[in-house]
């Protein structure tokens, strides 16, 4: 089995991105399955072209891509992208779009094809906060859960994929009072965990794991 894992370079005010910390520090191999890591600029459409290319050229099994997610206390593996670019801030090639389309053939939304609520287990097992999110917001975050998976239904049918956001590390927050962080070993633990349940787990667990808010 091969992961093609994914993560953003530093964005918006940012020098550094957690996710691309993380993506250095993981194994090359878990559990058997060989890690193919990639860098992947916080640009709409250019971020896909990435992927799309990295997966023409790895034919991997399952593209896993992680984001930063500032503000956040958990690492929060995503259910959904929505089909709209919808930015707040300009990506990193001074995009700013503003209730667009990402795919104008597409639906509305696709739901990931990992098993989220065995991954949120498996991270929580190892006493690190994990839950399951129903939002990527509207930046490129959403733009590449979404994204893929079109170029999944559309393209490279019988392969998965899935999104996870983590907080900022330490010294992203030094200036940031108040605002929650997680060390770069816990998110890598945390990442690793949930890479393992996804090799692990064809069928996803049936645990709770919505919100009423």
């Amino acid at each position: 089995m091969k992961l093609l894992v994914t993560a953003f370079d530093p964005f918006g005010k940012e020098s550094i991105n957690p996710s691309l910390e993380v993506l250095k520090a993981l194994e090359k191999n878990i559990l058997g399955a060989t890690i193919i890591s990639l860098e992947v600029p916080t640009v709409c459409y250019k971020s896909l072209q990435v992927i799309e290319e990295a997966i023409k050229e790895h034919n991997p099994d399952i593209i896993l891509s992680i984001g930063q997610a500032g503000g956040r206390s958990e690492i929060t593996v995503e259910r959904i992208g929505i089909n709209v670019n919808d930015f707040s801030i300009c990506d990193n090639e001074g995009n700013q779009i503003i209730d667009e389309k990402i795919f104008k053939d597409g639906p509305d939304a696709y739901f990931v094809n990992v098993p989220i609520k065995a991954m949120v287990e498996n991270i929580k097992k190892s006493n690190i906060p994990a839950s399951v999110s129903n939002t990527a917001g509207t930046f490129v975050c959403n733009h590449v859960t979404y994204g893929v998976r079109h170029l999944i239904e559309t393209k490279y049918k019988g392969k998965k994929s899935g999104f996870i956001h983590i907080p900022y590390l330490p010294e992203q927050v030094v200036n940031k009072k108040g605002v929650s962080s997680m060390s770069l070993d816990v998110m890598v633990t945390g990442i690793t965990e949930a890479i393992k349940a996804i090799i692990e787990y064809d069928i996803d667990r049936k645990v709770v794991g919505g919100a009423t808010h």
